[in-house]
This record gives C-alpha cells, sequence and structure tokens, in this order.
C-alpha cells in the first residue's frame, strides 16, 4: 500500500481544522447566546466543543470567536462576504416566479434570524462594554444597510417596485426594521409565536410594504 501523498495529507489537516474551528464556533456561539459575552470563558468553550482550552484560544481571541460564530450561525458560513453571495439567497435570486422568489428570500431570513437572534442579542451588547467590538458591529450594520439596499434594487428590477433612490432607501429601511434578529426575539422568543407563525407575519408585513408602493 502506498503512503498518502504529502499533498493528501495536507488537504485531510485542512480539513480537519476547518471541521475543529466550525464545532469551536458552534459551541462558543451556544454559549454566548446562552451565558452573554462577559460570562462566557473560553473553558466554557472547550468543554462544549469537546477540545483543549489551548485549541480555543488557537481560534482568537474571544470577541474573535463572538464575530465569527455570529456569521457562522446567521448565514451558515463564516465570512463577511455579502448576502447576495450565499447559495441559498443567490438561487432565490435567480428563481423566474416572483413569488417563490420573495419567499424563497424570507424563508431564509426567518431561518438566519432563528439562528441567530440570541447570538446578536450578545453581540450588540458586547459592543457597549468593548470598545474593539463596537467599530466590527458598525461594519456589520453598515453591510446589511447595503445588502438590503442590493435586494430592494433588484425587486424594483422585477418591477415589484417602483423605480428610484428614494423609493429603494426607504423600503430599504422598512425591510430591515421587519427583518431584524431583535423582531425574532420579540415576537418568537418573548411572545411565544411559532417560527411558523413568524415567517407568515413578515410574508405578509413585507408584501404589503412593496404593494403600498406599487410601480
Amino acid at each position: 500500500m502506498t503512503k498518502p501523498s504529502r499533498t493528501y495529507r495536507s488537504e485531510l489537516r485542512t480539513e480537519q481544522a476547518a471541521a475543529t474551528r466550525r464545532r469551536i464556533l458552534e459551541a462558543a456561539g451556544a454559549c454566548f447566546a446562552e451565558s452573554g459575552y462577559g460570562r462566557t470563558t473560553q473553558a466554557a468553550i472547550a468543554a462544549r466543543a469537546g477540545v483543549s482550552v489551548e485549541s480555543v484560544k488557537a481560534q482568537g481571541p474571544k470577541r474573535d470567536l463572538l464575530l465569527a460564530a455570529f456569521e457562522q450561525a446567521f448565514t451558515g458560513q463564516e465570512g463577511r462576504q455579502p448576502l447576495a453571495e450565499q447559495d441559498q439567497l443567490a438561487a432565490a435570486f435567480a428563481i423566474e416566479n416572483d413569488d417563490a422568489f420573495l419567499d424563497t428570500g424570507l424563508e431564509f431570513m426567518a431561518a438566519a434570524n432563528r439562528r441567530a437572534y440570541a447570538l446578536w442579542r450578545a453581540l450588540t451588547s458586547a459592543a457597549d462594554s468593548d470598545a474593539e467590538i463596537a467599530p466590527v458591529l458598525d461594519g456589520i450594520l453598515a453591510r446589511r444597510r447595503k445588502d438590503i439596499e442590493s435586494a430592494v434594487g433588484l425587486i424594483q428590477r422585477r418591477g415589484l417596485l417602483a423605480a428610484g433612490v428614494r423609493v429603494r432607501r426607504r423600503v430599504a429601511a422598512e425591510l430591515s426594521f421587519l427583518l431584524s434578529p431583535e423582531g425574532y426575539q420579540q415576537l418568537v422568543a418573548e411572545s411565544g409565536r411559532s417560527h411558523r407563525e413568524y415567517l407568515d407575519w413578515i410574508r405578509s408585513m413585507v408584501r404589503a410594504t412593496l404593494e403600498r408602493m406599487e410601480p
């Protein structure tokens, strides 16, 4: 039997390291969501992930773990690329039927908020106490506004909304409010609505917003 090539061994190590990082970020996200940023320790993350504390430390400082855990929870993968480049949303944007296009996009946002609303709460709270997190949070909010404006621009190009920068910005601001993680927390986590009820609600509200400004 031939020995594995160096390339194969290198690829295997890379895959194993990536899997370990994903597991650590999932554990970190669960800890931050349950205990908050300040009370979460690297030891707690390590215990939850089933790895050593040294393995957790190797992933970076705690604030970096919080940010990466949020990215992974919200989009399903780590990284700060535009939402339009995420596989599910990219597929939604390519759907020809307008109703299916809107429904698929809203299903993505509802699922993202379900995964990440508690982490978003931890992130915004941490920004109040950690000066290095605050500007990163500002960047996340700026990207969110840009992502939603881009989505509204696509809605305009599909003829579902009147054209114009003023309309795009106004509708983007309203959708940013409707689709926020805070909304999921208030309606589902605090008020007891089901995820399905939340999804039905954002569908009706988003459609009402678009219909109010029909082309």
